[in-house]
């Protein structure tokens, strides 16, 4: 089809009535049947809706068109809803255009409503109608020049490698495995279950020790998981769909063995793990414990380090942002307030008598979990705000511990003696490092691996196939890392849900005749896709990964990096076609 001669089908859609506000639609559907090889020029109201999309593969049939334009909302999303109806119609995706009227002319141009002045309504409808012309003719000269693209499919292993035996990587293994994908599981130490393990108590009073343990049993258990305990992951080649990932797993002999996995995904759940703290006397005397600490003491009924029945006589003062919100470690980690409230509350819920203060520089109890935070103050807890010049300053003087701290209201300075000090520290990510440079892909500032886009792609590397989830990601409440893990299961298992792979776009390649093996290319590919092995006297295109963005054609200095179905003739053309329309 690509060779007979163009049939273009050209569809205005109003988009709601968004673009027809600031532009004929008239008057732009009788300038576009003037435009070469235009064989069907129509107006509908939502091209994106069934209906809509119904009209368009009955007129491609009944008229015989070989080429469409489709002229009105630039949405993403419905960029594979459009592709569906060219296959349903018989036409390859790769001949249809897109025009953008709604984002680069209708809100651009919006004075152009009736509520604006005359004068100003007048010069934005010309200006809107003239670009809205220029766009079209550009698009349906484009769509004269397109070719039928079909990209080489791979094939794609229906494994997955879930990196991290915490709860989230578990959660993410058992969700891959019932959906019928074996997975292999690295862990790093010697048991499963992650910082969960340390969880004894959560404030809604779920059971996480019970939780864990039937997770954990049921991970174990499921024949399409393989589990390699105290095992590190040493190198990853290949890409989406053919990674081999080398695993050294000291559990599989005496010295240590080298086993490469072959995967089509990966799930990085390396986790993170508590801040030491190295202030206020931390370590240096046994009164000062951090809250997971504390967590244990009052689980196990010890009440103190020493093992005494009961708390060391005295309040318990607790500082938040320990190690955190600093200029080494800027961020929150989110958790500490809830944790320092939960243990507040269990603090008066077994000792009512004893005062509790927390001091804090700004309590982030989130969401629901701010009736805790009522509920503590309404019990006695004491809440005493300090800024970061002035933070707290604790001293340990005959067998007491005394907390001072300037209070930023009043100006005054406040003194605390207190039987226990309560540290609330932050997180900080598993050696992301050594993992993030066998993956090759990217940290961000603190150190926690960083997702492609935090809004539309929050699971997902810009290296295809590789997703992340849990504390490897950032700090996080244990059911949001769980929703999180699921999440990136349900990422990997799409991909892996496909028989075989093909590029997502019409790749770019290589004219060898013109390649000087420069390595340009290679440099600036942000998503890995050009490789110059040694010696080779070409560069060459991992389709699977090439995303079409066209960076390699911008830095060839040859031109010999080009892109199917959008050659340099295709381009003079649509410059071309909106000369006259600037004459």
């Amino acid at each position: 089809m690509s060779q007979e001669w163009p049939r273009v089908g050209v569809f205005l859609c109003d988009c709601r009535g968004e673009v027809g506000s600031a532009v004929d639609l008239e008057e732009l559907a009788e300038f576009a049947k003037r435009l070469r090889d235009v064989a069907l020029v129509r107006a509908m109201d939502n091209a994106c809706q069934m209906s809509g999309r119904e009209q368009i593969a009955e007129a491609i049939e009944a008229g015989g068109l070989n080429r469409v334009v489709i002229a009105g909302c630039p949405a993403r999303r419905y960029q594979s809803v459009f592709a569906s109806v060219m296959r349903d119609a018989g036409l390859n995706p790769n001949l249809l255009e897109r025009v953008n009227l709604l984002g680069e002319v209708a809100w651009v141009h919006q004075n152009n409503g009736r509520d604006a002045p005359l004068r100003l309504r007048h010069e934005h409808a010309i200006a809107a109608d003239a670009k809205a012309k220029e766009l079209l003719a550009m698009a349906v000269a484009g769509a004269r020049m397109d070719q039928a693209v079909d990209c080489v499919a791979h094939e794609l292993s229906q494994r997955a490698l879930v990196i991290g035996g915490g709860v989230s990587g578990m959660t993410a293994a058992l969700n891959l495995a019932e959906m019928g994908h074996a997975v292999d599981l690295v862990e790093r130490s010697d048991s499963l279950g992650g910082q969960f393990r340390k969880l004894q108590y959560t404030l809604t009073g779920e059971d996480p020790v019970a939780f864990l343990e039937n997770l954990i049993e049921a991970v174990e258990s499921h024949d399409l998981i393989d589990i390699y305990r105290e095992a590190e992951i040493e190198g990853v080649d290949g890409w989406v769909g053919e990674f081999q990932t080398s695993v050294v797993a000291a559990s599989l002999t005496a010295e240590g063995e080298k086993r490469v996995l072959d995967h089509g995904a990966i799930i990085v759940a390396t986790g993170g793990r508590e801040v030491a703290p190295a202030e206020y006397l931390y370590g240096e005397d046994p009164r000062v414990v951090t809250q997971r600490e504390l967590d244990a003491m009052l689980d196990a009924g010890k009440g103190s380090p020493a093992g005494a029945d009961e708390l060391p006589a005295g309040s318990v003062v607790m500082i938040q942002c320990v190690g955190s919100r600093e200029p080494e470690r800027p961020y929150c980690s989110r958790v500490c307030c809830t944790k320092a409230v939960t243990n507040a509350l269990r603090i008066k819920e077994q000792f009512p008598e004893r005062g509790v203060f927390v001091l804090y520089r700004e309590m982030r109890t989130y969401g629901f979990r701010e009736d805790a935070y009522r509920e503590a103050r309404d019990r006695g807890v004491a809440f005493l705000r300090y800024e970061l010049p002035d933070k707290p300053q604790v001293t340990a003087d005959d067998g007491t511990l005394t907390i001072r701290l300037r209070e930023p209201v009043t100006g005054e300075e406040v003194e605390i003696p207190a039987g226990l000090l309560v540290l609330s520290v932050g997180i900080e990510p598993n050696d992301a490092q050594r993992v993030a440079a066998a993956l090759d892909v990217p940290l961000d500032k603190n150190g926690f691996f960083q997702e492609e886009y935090p809004k539309m792609r929050p699971l997902d590397f810009t290296k295809r196939g590789i997703y992340v989830c849990g504390l490897a990601h950032s700090p996080r409440f244990s059911e949001e890392a769980i929703v999180q893990a699921e999440g990136a299961a349900m990422r990997a298992a799409a991909l892996l849900a496909q028989e075989k792979l093909k590029a997502p776009v019409a790749p770019a390649y290589v004219v060898e005749r013109l390649c000087s093996a420069c390595g340009q290319c290679v440099e600036v590919c942000p998503y890995g896709a050009r490789v110059l092995e040694p010696g080779a006297h070409t560069a060459e295109v991992i389709e699977v990964l090439c995303q079409g963005c066209g960076a390699c054609i911008v830095a060839c200095p040859n031109k010999a990096s080009r892109r199917l179905g959008a050659e340099v003739p295709s381009v003079y053309r649509m410059l071309e076609s909106i000369a006259p329309l600037r004459s």
